[in-house]
């Protein structure tokens, strides 16, 4: 796909060598859970994911979406143990990496061992602006950007279709991320679909009008340019 960049021959031959094979979730099922070991790295090939932290009286605290090409479970190789988790938003197709290997990348492979580090980078800004989201724009402008967030993303995967996408969440999903409750979260949502700029489905969202979200919440979008995959 034209959004990452291309692999070199040893680069790939040693990814080839690193993948033991590819595994198929369902939607709903945990991948990885908080404070838990895993052996494996995946990276997403298909479908739409998410990692969350819990509160011990049940309340969850969704801290970003995980679409194709992107890395799971960093964290809990560097960490040792994980310390969110990781739900499955619609059925996905996984590339499974043997975790203990890691350190061979960064030893034989410094530009992967960049391409990691890169990956890293682009979580934490990431998270830079949804924490000024939650903590500086109205529920409005939060629920906006998170849905053109959410839309600049698939996009680069190719995942948007006449310029409209469908975004497997829920209403209890957005309050999840968002810190609303679920009645703000319904009042706040059809706000957004009286302005025509989206289509609350049963358990989907349609993007109609991503450039009226962005400029409704004040954000610029995300970087262009190509980017890494493992």
């Amino acid at each position: 796909m034209p959004g990452f960049r291309a692999f070199e021959p040893a680069e790939l031959r040693f990814v080839s060598s690193f993948k033991i094979g590819e595994l198929v979730a369902e939607t709903g099922a945990t991948l990885l859970s908080e404070g838990k070991h895993s052996s494996h790295l995946y990276t997403l090939l298909s479908g739409w994911a998410f990692r969350y932290k819990l509160l011990p009286d049940g309340r969850r605290q969704i801290l970003n979406y995980m679409l194709p090409g992107d890395l799971v479970g960093l964290q809990g190789s560097i960490t040792g143990e994980m310390e969110h988790s990781v739900e499955a938003l619609s059925t996905l197709v996984l590339c499974v990496f043997q975790r203990d290997r890691l350190h061979e990348l960064f030893r034989k492979h410094p530009g992967l061992g960049f391409d990691l580090t890169w990956l890293a980078a682009r979580e934490e800004r990431m998270l830079d602006d949804h924490l000024l989201s939650l903590g500086r724009r109205t529920a409005l402008e939060r629920a906006a950007y998170l849905l053109a967030f959410l839309h600049q993303r698939a996009a680069a995967v190719g995942l948007v279709a006449d310029r409209t996408l469908l975004i497997p969440i829920t209403q209890q999903h957005v309050a999840d991320t968002l810190g609303l409750s679920i009645v703000h979260t319904n009042k706040t949502l059809r706000k957004l679909a009286d302005r025509g700029l989206i289509n609350w489905l049963d358990r989907a969202c349609e993007v109609i009008n991503v450039e009226a979200l962005m400029a409704l919440a004040g954000w610029e979008g995300l970087p262009s340019g190509r980017r890494p995959l493992i």
